[in-house]
């Protein structure tokens, strides 16, 4: 029950539950491009259909819907977890503390997308149904985890507004830390550099010609310019650093098919080519106003070529295309030389617990101080010009 309205739950082991067009009104209800792919019925359903996603991998679908009258008002991407690999908000102290006094931590739930620390919008509704539809969720999943005696529910990397929501029902607010590049209406990348300081501005440059004289030509391509070896070039890539990162990388072979397929439009690679082989690479999604960088790669390496790629083609992309930010994935404060700047991301947090509860709640509070003052002092450090400075 809530506001007064009778609400059906359903719980799906898997998108293949659920129709791509009724999925996709609550995780695309503006229409046109998503504001971020993530969440959609394509992306979502790429990583089960591939095996990218499942039970043995530590990810089990349980999806939740929710109907009013019969009708889909909301839904939430809901995963049973087995550890904490591929969240990107790191709860293993959490996890070793609550085992270590005698509790199991996992399983759990967890909204999320997997292996994907970008923020988006976990809680999908009807926009005429947000507040009723995002209460029944946390109901629901609250329930699933006392009926099934789980430590605990986690939304990661939520946005600001199903944040604040979160508090307000109870459940507890984590921050984090990013590097993100805010396009101020450039026309072209020296517009952007003009606004750095003049050693930033100095420092780009020189990587960037340094990146240049790799011995190899540097291509963008998205939609139906992406073919197949591309792919094959981009998954020797990903294997390399899946490999040096993880230890088995986290997507299969068969979801860059699926991508391929299903989300070609959203996708942009930019590749390295030399001496007639593709040596080096990068995948990003298009978002309705971002460009959102996931995966690098290389089986050679190059004085600033990572940088090139990675951070001022993106930038550089954004700009011809009017896009209005830059979210260059997890970590990374070298980023801010480079003209990302710090942003908060959001978590909530549900623990069934009370005394282990109340000790995460502690953390917390003393975590966001920290957080906040890291972004407030890294700012201060940005590469943009001071008010004196003068331009080239």
């Amino acid at each position: 029950m809530a506001g007064g309205a009778q609400i059906e739950i359903e719980v799906i082991h898997g998108m293949s539950e659920v129709s791509e067009r009724d999925w996709d009104v609550l995780a695309c209800p503006e229409g046109g491009r998503a504001i971020d792919p993530f969440t959609t019925y394509k992306f979502l359903n790429a990583l089960e259909k591939s095996g990218s996603v499942t039970v043995d991998c530590g990810w089990s679908p349980r999806h939740l819907l929710a109907r009013l009258d019969g009708r889909l008002i909301a839904a939430m991407p809901l995963y049973l977890k087995y550890h904490s690999q591929g969240e990107y908000v790191f709860d293993h102290g959490w996890a070793n503390a609550f085992e270590g006094a005698g509790g199991r931590y996992y399983p759990k739930l967890q909204a999320a997308v997997p292996f994907t620390p970008a923020t988006g919008r976990r809680f999908l509704t009807l926009p005429d149904y947000t507040e009723i539809g995002r209460t029944s969720l946390v109901q629901a999943v609250i329930k699933l985890v006392e009926e099934n005696h789980l430590s605990s529910f986690h939304v990661t990397f939520c946005t600001e507004d199903e944040a604040r929501f979160g508090q307000e029902f109870g459940l507890m607010h984590r921050t984090g830390q990013q590097f993100h590049w805010y396009n101020d209406g450039y026309g072209k990348f020296d517009d952007f550099l003009s606004r750095l300081s003049s050693r930033k501005r100095k420092a780009i440059r020189r990587e960037r010609s340094g990146a240049a004289s790799f011995g190899g030509t540097i291509h963008q391509f998205s939609g139906d310019e992406i073919c197949e070896e591309h792919w094959d070039a981009f998954w020797r890539f990903y294997q390399d650093t899946g490999e040096r990162k993880w230890g088995t990388p986290y997507l299969t072979r068969a979801f860059f098919d699926e991508v391929q397929m299903n989300l070609r439009e959203e996708t942009l690679l930019i590749l390295c080519k030399r001496e007639g082989r593709w040596v080096a690479g990068a995948l990003n999604f298009i978002g309705r106003d971002t460009l959102f960088g996931r995966y690098w790669g290389c089986i050679e390496d190059h004085p600033f070529l990572h940088f090139e790629v990675c951070y001022y083609q993106a930038i550089d992309y954004a700009i011809r295309r009017g896009l209005r930010h830059v979210e260059a994935g997890a970590q990374g404060e070298h980023k801010l030389a480079r003209g990302y700047l710090p942003a908060a991301t959001h978590s909530l947090h549900w623990i069934g617990d009370p005394g282990f509860k109340a000790a995460v709640a502690q953390f917390l509070t003393a975590e966001r101080a920290a957080v906040d003052e890291d972004i407030e002092i890294l700012t201060s450090y940005g590469p943009f010009r001071r008010g004196g400075e003068e331009r080239e």
